[in-house]
């Protein structure tokens, strides 16, 4: 948000140098990401003290020698007027008595006549035979904005050879506004930060006004038909206004703001927005329709089915049931806390205004705005919150304003639709836990100080002690504070605290020691498992990301394959969430992988990623939520970083099931897992056919997780590239560690040769290779060191529905060289199990 210091000052005294200001108040939790210039040093293009001044219009005569020039004669102070040549349309022979900025010889400036930011010298040129070194300034050669149709003009009171830099020149702060400091997107929002942080007392504006016309009652109604979605609607009358350019001091402030100046009505409902933070709009009363009820009722409602809005921007879009709109009894009249709608606009031609100051639901306006694309800055207060107290307050300071710059009567009464007044925040705050978080010595009287700057209420109150209870060593009394009406963010005592810190100044809290012994550290296994799990993904060639732990239902809806079983579980819901595309804790790491995958593959050939987080379902009979600590990695794209050998090569392999199988099983051997199993598995997210469920061997035979290539529908729900396969796995990260070995044997380096041989056996197509070598090793024992399956065969050899899988067997014995005997022994033993457990037979 742009806070110029002009308009700033108007509110607060601005005693400290701007650097130091933007430095307090980024401290204090609004940072200041750029102070901006406007005309003096420090800016782009300062105005030279000496070369550009105030000037004042003596005389406007025609150009000799060209129809479209003019000679304007300037006073600028000097007591020796200058001529300048001027093709300006916005003044006329004869003309005199305008002040307007005259530039002298040598002065820089922006070129008029070139697009963006030129900036040029001012010399001496003849135009069309007359010498012309100087030159009257348009909006643009100044840096004012992007208007040269015309040169600037200033108000009456402008004084004459003042140069420009002390008139016009100004500073401009850009304040973040986070959505927890959405109280100060206003002016006077940042003017109550810097009185509280210098000690003083904001100046409010004027907000009187004389009503003499017929009692707005008789003119018009108000019906809320959801208190939630709409909990206030003001809305005053204003009869015979006159349309016109607003003042110059309001023009200009709006456009240090970054906003364009229409007309006085538009002006001034725009710039209560920015001064108080509170949005407002103005109506044309004469098109408000009257209806059946014979008067001009204004209903707040949701959007119909089939309804349609032509908005200010002159497009025509079709609602949403979702979508709060500003109705009159025959249709929409604006896309409500977002843009107004043509129909019902300020015209040159309108004559009698209807002033709105609202509250809307935050949420419902930002999902309004976001689904249509406009993003407004009265939805971007809305969408943040703003306290319905603050519509009244707009209300009077925009009625202030429209009857003095604008003219008209304004009607008596103003409606006030407030079904459900928001109660006062009283909270209790105790002195003493405020020095014991803060970890500082602050007196009672200095808590109240600072809570009073911050427009708290605050009153002393002693605590009772409990009949029969012994009376506690005396304590400072608990304060009674009580918020004020802007503040939507003040829920608790942490929050008083946090406002106490703020101003008394996070820098000033001193350094020391804790008051307490270092409580033992004991080590927690959990997370050393992790370090472990990220470890070994690391070194396996994979990065980690980070995902949000907030996602909505819908966006998790998309992981699974259209009309198959989906997850039903409840989600936890945020109570108020800021973001309509983060409204509940997520069930799943695999939704936020394939976000990242998505992302990352658009840019490179190869993504292999994992997150380690947790999911979070809801806890049993209300209780706090379930935390599941889960991994998911997410693989796609070449099976090898393109290298200078490969990266023209065509058809470069890509990554399948077997490369994140090979991830997995690296993993589980670095974790010192038993044996495991992986069995074909059907899930909504997998590929038929192409996923895995990986259990542990043991008495439990606990699911691991799931591994496999995502859906082809999924795929492309997700707009992944279809042209190579999208690997994901799933695991519970508590089973892994209660399935991993704690301790673990560390074998002597072999000091015996080993021996090794092949086997190659034919079974059934459907005796998983998974079972085979279980049964090898079972039948090997302890002298099988190491089995490897390096070969698959199908073909008419074998007869149809047969494999033949083909393993290299190690053998080796720690005290002895194993005779050829020996080895015989153990191949005739694994033989006769695989012919009796899985009815193979030995390929000769």
């Amino acid at each position: 948000m742009r806070v110029p210091i002009s308009w700033l000052r108007e509110y607060v005294e601005v005693t400290l140098p701007v650097d130091v200001l933007a430095e307090k108040l980024t401290l204090a939790g609004f940072e200041v990401e750029h102070i901006e210039y406007v005309g003096l040093p420090g800016s782009e293009l300062p105005w030279d003290r000496d070369k550009i001044f105030v000037g004042q219009l003596l005389q406007v005569e025609r150009h000799p020698n060209a129809d479209r020039l003019l000679l304007a004669t300037v006073d600028y102070g000097t007591g020796q007027p200058i001529t300048v040549v001027t093709g300006a349309p916005n003044i006329r022979p004869g003309d005199s008595g305008q002040k307007v900025v005259l530039a002298l010889k040598g002065a820089r400036l922006y070129d008029g006549h070139k697009a963006g930011k030129v900036i040029m010298t001012l010399k001496e040129a003849t135009l069309r035979g007359i010498k012309n070194d100087s030159m009257v300034c348009s909006e643009k050669e100044l840096g004012l904005s992007d208007e040269h149709e015309g040169i600037l003009i200033l108000p009456d009171d402008a004084p004459v050879g003042a140069p420009l830099a002390d008139y016009l020149g100004d500073v401009v702060l850009e304040v973040a506004i986070l959505p927890s400091t959405a109280r100060a997107a206003s002016i006077i929002g940042i003017a109550r930060e810097v009185a509280a942080l210098t000690g003083q007392t904001v100046r409010y504006p004027p907000m009187d006004f004389t009503a003499e016309g017929e009692p707005i009652e008789g003119e018009l109604r108000i019906e809320i038909r959801n208190s939630r979605l709409n909990p206030r609607f003001t809305a005053g009358v204003i009869q015979g206004v006159t349309i016109g350019p607003s003042p110059f001091w309001m023009q200009r402030r709006l456009a240090l703001c970054g906003m364009r100046a229409i007309n006085n009505i538009v002006d001034i409902s725009n710039y209560v927005m920015l001064e108080f933070g509170q949005p407002t709009h103005a109506f044309d009363l004469d098109a408000v329709r009257i209806g059946p009820s014979g008067i001009r009722t204004i209903t707040t409602r949701l959007a119909e089915p089939g309804e349609a809005l032509t908005t200010l921007d002159g497009q025509t879009r079709d609602l949403q049931p979702t979508d709060i709109l500003v109705c009159d009894e025959i249709g929409p009249l604006s896309l409500a806390g977002v843009m107004g709608g043509a129909d019902s606009e300020v015209k040159e031609s309108t004559r009698n205004v209807l002033f709105e100051a609202a509250s809307w639901d935050n949420i419902s306006i930002r999902k309004t705005a976001r689904y249509h694309n406009l993003h407004s800055e009265a939805s971007y207060r809305f969408s943040r919150g703003v306290h319905p107290a603050l519509a009244m307050v707009a209300q009077r300071r925009g009625l202030h304003l429209l009857q003095r710059y604008a003219g008209g009567v304004i009607s008596r009464g103003i409606l006030d639709a407030y079904p459900s007044p928001a109660p006062p925040v009283r909270i209790a705050l105790h002195p003493e836990r405020v020095n014991k978080l803060l970890g500082v010595e602050m007196t009672v009287e200095e808590m109240t100080r600072i809570l009073r700057l911050l427009e708290f209420e605050v009153k002393a109150e002693g605590e009772r002690a409990q009949p029969g209870v012994a009376a506690p060593a005396p304590q400072p009394p608990r304060l009674m504070v009580t918020a004020p009406e802007h503040r939507l963010d003040i829920e608790g005592e942490h929050d008083l605290i946090e406002e106490i810190a703020r101003i008394y100044g996070y820098d000033r809290i001193p350094e020391t020691l804790m008051a307490d012994a270092l409580p033992p550290i004991h080590g927690n296994p959990a997370l050393d498992f992790e370090e472990r799990v990220r470890d070994l993904l690391v070194g396996a060639g994979l990065q980690e990301i980070v995902t949000y732990r907030l996602t909505s239902p819908e966006q998790e809806a998309r992981i699974y394959a259209p009309n198959t079983p989906a997850d039903h579980r409840p989600y936890v819901m945020l109570a108020n969430p800021i973001n309509p595309e983060r409204t509940a804790m997520r069930h799943t790491l695999v939704s936020g992988a394939l976000e990242v995958l998505t992302a990352n593959l658009r840019h490179h050939a190869r993504v292999a990623i994992f997150e380690i987080g947790a999911v979070f379902l809801p806890g049993s009979e209300g209780g706090l939520p379930e935390e599941q600590p889960r991994l998911a990695i997410a693989m796609s794209g070449a099976r090898a970083e393109p290298s200078w050998r490969t990266h023209n090569a065509d058809g470069a392999p890509v990554m399948d099931f077997y490369d994140l199988k090979g991830v997995v099983e690296s993993l589980l051997d670095g974790l010192h897992l038993g044996e495991v199993t992986y069995e074909p598995r059907t899930h909504p997210t997998y590929y038929p056919g192409r996923t895995a469920a990986v259990r542990a061997c043991d008495a439990s035979g606990m699911l691991l997780g799931l591994l496999g290539e995502l859906h082809p529908r999924v795929r492309d729900a997700w707009g992944l590239p279809a042209d190579r396969p999208v690997l994901i796995a799933d695991f519970d990260l508590e089973a892994l560690r209660h399935a991993a070995a704690r301790d673990y044997a560390i074998r002597d380096l072999p000091r015996f040769p080993a021996t090794i041989e092949d086997l190659a056996i034919v079974v059934d197509e459907a005796v998983p290779a998974a079972a085979v070598a279980r049964t090898i090793r079972q039948a090997g024992g302890a002298l099988l060191r190491d089995l490897r399956l390096f070969d698959v065969y199908r073909g008419e050899q074998i007869g149809s529905g047969k494999k033949s899988l083909a393993y290299s067997l190690t053998y080796q014995a720690e005290d002895r060289t194993l005779t050829d005997k020996d080895v015989e022994t153990l191949r005739a033993k694994i033989i006769r199990a695989l012919e009796g457990q899985l009815g193979a037979t030995v390929r000769r």
